[in-house]
């Protein structure tokens, strides 16, 4: 199977976080026909595929996801999102470029490579699961945790994140900055907006605690990432009557921090904020994912080599961006790095991939397995 019918025969299957709608079957089932051993390691309603080919040698990884984000009003698509429309060298539809595409694209590398090269050095493997776009509980991170177990080692991982911006290869994540998040409720009196003096507004308490936690500088970042930021997503109070002070206010907030600081002095830093403003208040903390970095090393140096084979040009290295389920590979020692197809449209109405770009991914994605192969 070509890249381009995997992609469309992925598209057109409705997995909407944390759904896999047969995605995985269908790839599986093509894996298998070239030789590969593949496993399914379901956890609840999340769908994980485990496949390897190889007995022995160093174990390079493709990392992906069949999961999608909701379409949002299809009214406002061009095309239905899952009707995967092709158009002026353009396809459409919802996780064309997050990352149905990729996924399609390394699936059909590793079978051309496997079916031209049974006897290959080392071994080749995929990892599958339909719960990145959700809460990531019952994915990666739980597959992982039982490779561990099993003393399975992943030494090199490419995640098939679209991480090109302007054009296929401009860009390759080499890592991510971790995501601390907090959920803060401050108590206060409610009471009538007439009588203030008989109530206690935690707004207005609060207020003061927020603009200094806005304008802290938290680090000053180092050379392979920028400096931590703190942002407030969300803020609720009231009752929905204008006339009462609430009687308390919820404030979720998110710190996407470097490896210049750690949780846990965040953490710290941030009650003492509170406390230095005598709040009264209850404080939890979610910790999505530690920073990782991986230097120029094999991974890197093969991955930046078959882009310039490609493109003519090399890539550029970068840690921006969200988090990734390569933070749940890099703390194991792991090499890891993201190539993909240009990210503008993910997320978004109207998700596309140029299918030129498809076809030069498995082209590039081939030559990265070959080039480690050799190492």
């Amino acid at each position: 199977m070509q890249v381009l019918e995997l992609t469309k025969e992925l598209i057109r299957k409705k997995s909407v976080t944390p759904e896999d709608a047969g995605c995985q079957e269908a790839i599986a089932a093509l894996l298998k026909g070239v030789g590969f051993k593949v496993e399914s390691i379901d956890i609840g309603p999340v769908k994980n595929l485990w496949a390897v080919h190889g007995s022995s040698g160093p174990l390079f990884c493709f990392l992906g996801h069949t999961d999608v984000v909701p379409s949002g009003p299809v009214e406002d698509w061009k095309h239905p999102p899952f009707d995967c429309v092709e158009e002026d060298g353009v396809l459409y539809g919802r996780g064309a470029a997050d990352m149905k595409g990729c996924v399609a694209a390394f699936v059909t590398a590793v079978c051309k490579y496997v079916s031209q090269n049974p006897d290959h050095p080392g071994r080749i493997a995929l990892l599958l699961t339909s719960d990145e776009e959700g809460p990531a509980l019952y994915g990666t991170q739980a597959v992982v945790q039982k490779l561990e177990e099993r003393g399975e080692k992943i030494d090199y991982c490419l995640v098939g994140e679209p991480s090109s911006e302007e054009a296929l290869g401009d860009v390759v994540k080499v890592g991510r900055r971790g995501s601390l998040g907090g959920r803060l409720t401050v108590m206060g009196i409610q009471g009538h907006v007439a009588y203030p003096h008989l109530a206690r507004n935690p707004i207005h308490q609060v207020a003061p605690a927020l603009a200094e936690l806005s304008s802290e500088k938290w680090d000053e970042g180092n050379e392979f990432f920028p400096p931590t930021s703190f942002q407030i997503s969300n803020m609720n109070a009231g009752t929905g009557a204008d006339n009462v002070i609430p009687g308390k206010v919820e404030i979720v907030f998110n710190f996407r921090f470097s490896t210049a600081s750690t949780p846990d002095d965040l953490k710290a830093r941030v009650e003492a904020v509170l406390q230095k403003h005598q709040l009264e208040y209850n404080l939890s903390w979610t910790l999505s994912g530690r920073p990782f970095f991986t230097p120029k090393g094999k991974l890197v140096d093969a991955v930046s080599a078959a882009i310039e084979k490609s493109t003519g040009s090399l890539p550029q290295l970068s840690t921006a961006g969200g988090t990734s389920d390569g933070r749940f590979i890099a703390p194991l020692g792991a090499e890891v790095v993201e190539f993909g197809v240009i990210n503008r449209s993910i997320h978004k109405i109207n998700e596309h991939v140029k299918i030129a770009d498809l076809n030069a991914l498995v082209s590039i994605y081939e030559q990265v397995i070959a080039l480690l192969a050799q190492s």
